[in-house]
């Protein structure tokens, strides 16, 4: 089992969105991954994130985690 823990807000910088690759990268190889998201990490895990074209978003990352098991924690 591997533990992440987050901190930071969805956008503004690139920790939690870092954070959730290497969840992803973890979880394609058959890791179990869960992540626990703490502060304004809490942040990420918000419906509806409209974001630009070509740019990363987070609901995304979590919705592909949680179809490959991983958990996460608010």
């Amino acid at each position: 089992m591997i533990t992440i823990i987050l901190n930071d807000a969805p956008y503004g910088s690139e920790r939690s969105y870092n954070g959730f690759r290497l969840a992803f990268s973890l979880a394609k190889t058959g890791e179990n991954v869960q992540i626990y998201l703490m502060a304004d990490a809490v942040l990420c895990c918000l419906p509806g994130q409209n974001t630009p074209a070509g740019y990363y978003n987070i609901e995304r990352m979590i919705k592909g985690l949680l179809k490959r098991g991983a958990k996460i924690h608010a």
